[in-house]
């Protein structure tokens, strides 16, 4: 029995089918996007900025204005930092111990919003392709690289991702009903409920991206078949109002609150960096999102490019049309702007998706052309993966984890399944195949490799809060306020504290010697001018131990002392 029949058979369980369906889509989706979910450190940078500004929002009592340390992070407005904030205060009533320092309680909306992605996805695939091409675009979303990467990052993403496809899946609706009575009146106001509330709650978490999708196809759609009155069906003046329900009170307190610093900071400094040119060295030309698709989207990408012809047949079907409205428009807008990251085209993978369950469902696939030759990514990123797992301990010195040894045969084996079915041109295995490889591929990558010993040299944040821990036990400290001079990663700030110094080496000598308790983490190149700055203060000041590593960002060698001044007596 092929893995398909067998979701097929069991979305058939439960009270209805759908419900069989749901219930399945998010067993599938949690097997993709638990492991590693844990045990895997705070991720640099952006990860551990938004885990410590919410940190700092327990911490101090305040829930409109966003601050990393004493920063103001105005970039995104204040949605994920509530979520997040919910979770932890929960796990602490719960009596988790040390809830606030545990990133994966901040990653836990980020989980929700990537079931969420599948399962919109699949309901919006629903109305325009049919059950089966919905469950093979559900399936196809679940396992790929990005929505996986995005479920384990205390980030916007995948919420944002899960809020479009929530709008979309509304449009889809009406648009595939125009011209005729397809709704009751209550089934209207119950999907504009939907429509607007998805479009307020993407505004509070990340801004204009959640409106911006749906708008920019509506106006596609609107051209294309030369009328818009299907819109009205939303209800957009009620619309409207429920988004500023939404909106509308956090945005008057932050606007009070920063006096006004919020909108051009977010919307100036932030969003027009990212217009008028490659904001924090992430620029990159036209076109680099489809580079990065066939990696990102894998294992969909290679299903995706067989696809093309099909879509192309089809483009002025009704369905086809809506998909492409959702995805060419946008897509071309991120292309222009000359900040790339590879998670901004996320909120249209759905569509790629859909696009392609179609084409797999109608047996359409180019599986004659010379397109089929990319099908072989699927099973060529696998074994690339299990040598990078076996090659990399000769590197770094460091065995992977013992799970990587286990799941390694079978992604092997499925491979080479995987293999069979691409020469044998047999298109009904390629989505449970690939499937089933991606998931024994995330299960070695995050459950083993990335949370095992091969990767400590990249875990820095992580092991200078364990020396903190061990010189605090023998220092006849209560705490060590920490410094850091060269080595400045937000999640060493998440791990340790707050008010984690970064100043120069020589700053920092000083405030090692102005008072007792105190840690200071110093690269080699800091540490002349880190003693100079201790001058008539280096009595009490000792080296306690030396942590060589990478760091995760930009691969720069460390090798870093702990410098340690203990209680007074000690």
């Amino acid at each position: 029995m092929t893995l398909f029949n067998f979701l097929t058979r069991w979305g058939a369980l439960g009270q209805t089918p759908k419900r069989g369906v749901v219930i399945v889509l998010v067993l599938l989706s949690l097997a993709m996007f638990l492991p590693g979910f844990v045990s895997l450190q705070p991720m640099d940078r952006d990860e551990p900025r938004f885990a410590q500004a919410t940190k700092q929002m327990l911490e101090t009592g305040d829930f409109v204005a966003i601050r990393f340390q004493n920063e103001a992070r105005n970039k995104k407005p204040v949605g994920v930092y509530w979520l997040q904030a919910g979770f932890v205060a929960g796990a602490e009533a719960l009596g988790v111990p040390e809830a606030r320092a545990k990133i994966w309680l901040y990653r836990l909306p980020s989980l929700i919003g990537a079931v969420a992605t599948v399962l919109l996805t699949w309901w919006a695939a629903l109305t325009l392709v049919g059950e089966g091409a919905a469950l093979i675009a559900a399936m196809l979303m679940a396992s790929t690289i990005l929505l996986g990467v995005e479920a384990r990052l205390a980030k916007t993403d995948a919420l944002i991702a899960a809020t479009v496809a929530a709008a979309m899946g509304v449009l889809a609706r009406h648009w595939m009903a125009r011209g005729r009575e397809a709704f009751s009146n209550a089934e209207q106001w119950r999907l504009a409920a939907v429509f607007w509330a998805a479009l307020g709650v993407g505004l509070l978490i990340k801004g204009p991206i959640t409106p911006m999708v749906p708008a920019f196809a509506s106006i596609a759609l609107a051209v294309y078949a030369r009328a818009g009155g299907w819109l009205r069906g939303l209800k957009p003046l009620a619309g409207w109002l429920l988004c500023l329900a939404v909106v509308a009170p956090w945005f008057i307190l932050i606007m009070i609150a920063t006096k006004g610093a919020f909108l051009s900071d977010s919307l100036g400094a932030d969003m027009m960096s990212k217009v008028a040119g490659g904001q924090e060295a992430h620029g990159a030309p036209p076109g680099a999102y489809l580079g990065a698709f066939l990696v990102t989207a894998w294992p969909m990408a290679p299903l995706a490019l067989l696809a093309a012809p099909f879509v192309w047949r089809t483009r002025r079907e009704p369905a086809t049309a809506f998909l492409l409205a959702w995805l060419v428009p946008s897509w071309l807008l991120f292309e222009a702007v000359p900040t790339k990251l590879p998670h901004y085209v996320l909120p249209l993978f759905p569509a790629i998706a859909i696009l392609t369950a179609a084409a797999i469902e109608k047996q359409a696939l180019a599986m004659g052309s010379r397109l089929r030759h990319a099908l072989w990514l699927i099973p060529g990123v696998a074994v690339v993966l299990v040598l990078v797992g076996l090659i990399g301990p000769v590197v770094l010195g460091a065995p992977s984890g013992l799970l990587f040894y286990v799941i390694a045969p079978f992604v092997l084996w499925q491979a080479w399944r995987m293999v069979g079915a691409i020469r044998a041109r047999a298109t009904g295995s390629l989505v449970p195949g690939g499937a089933l490889l991606a998931l024994f591929c995330y299960i070695m990558v995050y459950g083993g490799v990335m949370t095992g010993p091969v990767f400590q040299p990249f875990a820095m944040s992580p092991r200078l809060a364990e020396a903190r821990a061990r010189a605090q036990a023998q220092s006849g400290c209560a705490d060590l306020a920490p410094a850091s001079p060269g080595y400045r990663e937000p999640s060493l700030v998440f791990l340790t504290r707050t008010d984690l110094l970064f100043d120069s080496p020589e700053a920092t000598g000083l405030f090692m010697g102005e008072g007792s308790c105190r840690i200071a983490f110093i690269n080699a190149p800091d540490d002349a001018a880190f003693k100079a700055g201790l001058g008539a203060g280096a009595e009490g000041v000792r080296l306690i131990e030396r942590l060589t590593g990478i760091n995760l960002n930009g691969g720069r060698k460390l090798d870093i002392g702990v410098y340690l001044r203990q209680g007074e007596g000690r």
